[in-house]
């Protein structure tokens, strides 16, 4: 699918201003290029994040315009998982970390690789 023939959809995710320039940051030397958020089997609690970046979307994905330069690509399949999750990128210590505040999870391992959500 092609990035210009999408209606966005505003509601499905967020970012913070962090994060959002964190991510046009990593993308600004890949002309083109999208986030694709998806999650996978993963962990003792069962999901994990995945965080890509593509140039090109899946026929089933749910686009997100964070504004005119990025964009997010959400796998259908993780929309339910993932609605209303708000992406934020902080500081700790001399590391950078991606975040995800999903009111979705109802437990996280202790890792925090991994989480579950109410089936």
């Amino acid at each position: 699918m092609s990035v210009e023939s999408f209606v966005p959809n505003k509601q499905l995710i967020s970012m913070t201003p962090s994060a959002i320039k964190h991510f046009e940051t990593k993308l600004a030397d890949q002309p083109g290029a999208l986030l694709r958020l998806s999650t996978k089997m993963s962990g003792c609690t069962g999901y994990a994040y995945v965080l890509n970046a593509v140039t090109e979307t899946q026929a089933d994905d749910e686009l997100v315009e964070v504004n005119e330069s990025l964009t997010v690509a959400v796998a259908k399949d993780a929309v339910d998982v993932l609605r209303n999750t708000e992406i934020d990128y902080v500081k700790e210590g001399i590391n950078g970390v991606v975040k995800f505040n999903n009111p979705n999870v109802v437990n996280e391992c202790g890792c925090g690789e991994s989480f579950s959500v109410q089936a």
